[in-house]
């Protein structure tokens, strides 16, 4: 660890800080200079006392930017005061285990610190170690002492080291935790985001390509025929109305402060699927249906999934293919559901004939963006463009959950198998075609 004490300027509270520990350890080397061993009555600091004192004590500010030398002129004190008649005691050794204990404290390493701290000890050891008569028992605990003190600061001094490492550790945790939160929150809030404009993508574009292509009727046959005319315009105000019953309970989820109530009424899913093609036969659009396998409920990711990307499949072909008619196949197998939407249009136009879309060229948008991506968050896989015997095809591989008898089926499957067989021709199949390499341009 670095010596974080170095020559930047110190606040004010820091020097009357160091100002009290000085005065404090010069007190206690001029109450050790007048102590005697033989318990005679204390007199006043000598000369040598206050020198002591003073020299020891000077340096004591100095140690944070230049703690080795402070260390050496604290301890070499301690190490001359017996030669100048002194009693080495754990008194006069004060400056040196304050140092022991601020270098402990900066040290590089634990090594460095260890060396040091034990450097000090030793040497204060023998210099108060009396080198003729017996050493009583009152001499052994001074020894003693005064060798034990800089050893415990310095344990003291790597201690406060390791407290404040794992103090600095915890705050750093604490602040790539928050990192990692507040970068997971802007991830949801873009996920949520992307969400939300697929789903008003999806029911703006329906509707609203549903809305001109029956306007576009109505203006084709106002004069000619004016009960086809007025049938278009009611089915007009009925998708318009539907378009904005759908925004409004989006907009009104979308500025709920708190959690969403139970919706009113289920998610879309295929047992709607009936009513959606319905609204594109009355839009112009001729679609029908072809179903293999055994159908089976979905799970209601899926199923809405599922349920888009026909939605979104027919209208492009409503707003760009130049043809009037669509074919859907949904084949059950095992464990996925193959959905495929083809048409025969030219694929680059709009459509001919009284339902035609006035708008023959529009920018690219993000409608195959939008259904790869729910492909996707579901584990589908979904494929688009051009076939090579002319038309678009989107294809799309949802899975399905493992059938516990596939012999039987839900309620709701066999509705919506004879719903949609209603609508569908004969044997018609879509193709088992390869999609083709370019993808047309979706402006949805």
């Amino acid at each position: 660890m670095t010596n974080t004490g170095g020559g930047g300027p110190r606040p004010r509270g820091a020097w009357w800080r160091e100002g009290a520990i000085a005065a404090t350890a010069f007190a206690l080397c001029l109450l050790g200079g007048v102590v005697q061993d033989d318990g005679s009555t204390l007199s006043p600091p000598s000369a040598v006392a206050y020198f002591i004192a003073v020299v020891s004590c000077a340096v004591l500010p100095l140690r944070h930017r230049a703690p080795l030398s402070a260390m050496a002129v604290t301890t070499a004190s301690g190490v001359l005061a017996p030669f100048l008649g002194l009693l080495l005691s754990p008194l006069i050794a004060a400056p040196a285990v304050i140092t022991a204990y601020s270098y402990s404290l900066t040290a590089r390493t634990e090594r460095r610190a260890a060396s040091a701290v034990a450097l000090i000890s030793v040497a204060l050891l023998v210099a108060s170690t009396p080198l003729f008569g017996a050493l009583s028992w009152k001499d052994a605990s001074r020894v003693g002492a005064v060798a034990a003190f800089p050893l415990v600061a310095g344990v003291l001094g790597h201690s406060v080291q390791n407290r404040r490492a794992y103090l600095a550790a915890v705050e750093e945790r604490a602040r790539r935790a928050e990192e990692s939160r507040d970068s997971e929150a802007r991830r949801r809030v873009a996920e949520e985001r992307v969400r939300i404009a697929r789903e008003l993508h999806d029911l703006v574009a329906h509707q609203i390509t549903l809305a001109n292509a029956q306007a576009t009727v109505a203006a084709h046959l106002f004069d000619a025929r004016p009960e086809q005319t007025r049938k278009s315009l009611k089915e007009l105000i009925e998708t318009t109305g539907n378009a904005l019953d759908e925004l409004r309970a989006t907009v009104g989820l979308l500025r709920q402060s708190g959690d969403a109530a139970a919706p009113a009424e289920p998610a879309p899913g295929l047992f709607r699927l009936p009513t959606l093609l319905e609204s594109f036969r009355r839009a112009g659009l001729e679609v029908s249906v072809h179903q293999e396998g055994t159908a089976r409920p979905l799970p209601p990711g899926v199923d809405l999934t599922a349920y888009r990307i026909v939605q979104e499949a027919l209208t492009n072909v409503t707003k760009h293919a130049a043809t009037g008619s669509a074919r859907v196949r949904l084949a059950w197998n095992g464990d996925r559901v193959t959905i495929t939407v083809v048409d025969d249009g030219g694929g680059g136009g709009a459509r001919t004939g009284p339902g035609a879309s006035t708008a023959v060229d529009r920018s690219p948008g993000y409608g195959l963006i939008g259904m790869r991506e729910r492909a996707t968050a579901v584990g589908g896989h979904l494929s688009a463009g051009r076939r090579p015997e002319g038309g678009f095809l989107v294809s799309t591989q949802l899975p399905l959950p493992p059938a516990k008898d596939t012999t039987q089926r839900t309620d709701r499957a066999t509705t919506v198998e004879g719903r949609m067989a209603d609508g569908a021709t004969g044997d018609e199949r879509t193709g088992n075609g390869q999609t083709g390499n370019g993808e047309a341009g979706d402006a949805s």
